[in-house]
């Protein structure tokens, strides 16, 4: 199976830090994904890699990266996404349940 290869740059309007080094959540099985947010010097923005199997849907991974970044204002941050699969929902909550690791 080959894999597909994106990565996005996303600057946020109000920018925050992570404040953590590193989070990992989730784990690559069918129709699952892991996510890792790193804190990286960026110069404000967040890039985000996903490798995935699934081809063609490179705008829909756009669409909702870019509704977690304008929620949550993540900036210096490079996001690792290793999909199997998942739907946008379970990238959403993926996402989401990583910053929850770090919130409380």
């Amino acid at each position: 199976m080959a894999l597909n290869r994106l990565q996005f740059e996303f600057a946020a309007t109000a920018p925050r830090p992570l404040p953590v080094p590193v989070v990992h959540f989730g784990v690559v099985g069918s129709g699952d994904m892991e996510v890792i947010l790193e804190a990286r010097e960026l110069g404000g923005k967040t890039v985000v890699v996903v490798v995935t199997p699934v081809a063609g849907f490179d705008h829909v991974w756009a669409l909702v990266l870019q509704r977690f970044i304008d929620e949550c204002q993540l900036a210096d941050v490079q996001i690792s996404i290793n999909d199997n699969n998942a739907t946008p929902a379970v990238v959403s909550q993926r996402l989401r349940q990583a910053l929850l690791e770090i919130e409380g």
